[in-house]
């Protein structure tokens, strides 16, 4: 199925390898894209706070030759209409989903559905391809890999778990926290320790991942809030969010998480695909043997 590139999905997909002054521009259109159609190059440069060269080099490292095609990009998807707009705006007024005593059930839904949807483009701001990328390698290396996650982190550890030994790759996760200090003191530098924590302040995983740092072992986090503790222990870190909603997001951080081990899981099978695919089909042969067949 063929992903429709909009505007902000090109942004979001390209914003972590935009320069700071790009950036500028970048959320400057993300929050007012439905206005940016009629702002000049210089208008633009202007609201943004920025310089009209600044102006130029974001829109070529979307991808556009000028100034002119990228505005002519904006008006081209503005032609489906206000009521587009109005479906936009609606959108960013659920993001930090809040809940009222007087909120009606019925919209309960849409409402978690576009949330969501919200929460799932931004991970494209966030995460680094280059970093993506030196973390698929780093696991595709690693003698072993061994998770550490509390809480709700625990889900998406497991599901990483799971994903990583269909493919063939040596992972390792226990629950309990004593465990997963003595197994982190055990790591040394041909083991990976991925660290999960949707605040990056869980003082139970920024202990143990500081444990495996210093016994030698490669180490990633996956997090949703950058500059935090447990990113000051990672070699690699793969952040799924900009926004700083503690309360308003943190139901959704699960989604954002197993985006990005889904990703991991994609990377990989690409990095080694005979040998991966190889294992993957011997592996999922086991479980088709355990379902009855109609």
């Amino acid at each position: 199925m063929q992903i429709e590139e909009t505007m902000g999905f090109q942004i979001r997909s390209k914003y972590a390898s935009l320069r700071s002054s790009e950036k500028k521009v970048a959320d400057f259109i993300l929050m007012n894209e439905w206005r940016c159609r009629k702002l000049t190059l210089e208008e633009l440069a202007k609201q943004s706070r920025v310089s009209q060269p600044t102006v130029v080099r974001f829109v070529k490292a979307l991808g556009y030759d000028s100034y002119k095609a990228f505005r002519y990009r904006l008006i081209e998807e503005a032609a489906g209409g206000e009521g587009a707009a109005n479906r936009e705006s609606d959108v960013w007024a659920m993001y930090g989903y809040s809940v009222k005593k007087a909120d009606d059930i019925a919209m309960v839904p849409a409402r978690v559905v576009a949330t969501t949807v919200r929460m799932l483009e931004n991970v494209l701001k966030s995460i680094s391809v280059e970093e993506f990328e030196q973390t698929v390698g780093m696991i595709a290396n690693a003698r072993r890999v061994v998770l550490f996650g509390v809480e709700n982190s625990a889900a998406t550890a497991r599901d990483l778990l799971t994903k990583l030994m269909y493919l063939g790759i040596d992972c390792r996760y226990e629950e309990d926290y004593y465990i997963q200090r003595i197994q982190a003191a055990g790591l040394d530098e041909q083991d990976v320790a991925i660290g999960i924590s949707y605040s990056g302040q869980s003082k139970d995983v920024v202990d143990v991942m500081k444990c495996a740092k210093k016994a030698g072992a490669q180490t990633i986090a996956i997090t949703n809030f950058d500059h935090t503790r447990i990113v000051r222990w990672s070699d690699r870190v793969l952040c799924c969010s900009q926004e700083q909603l503690l309360y308003g997001d943190a139901i959704f951080s699960r989604t954002t998480q197993i985006a990005v081990v889904d990703m991991i899981y994609m990377g990989l099978i690409i990095s080694r695909y005979d040998a991966y695919t190889e294992n993957l089909d011997q592996n999922s042969q086991i479980v088709r043997d355990k379902a009855y067949e109609e």
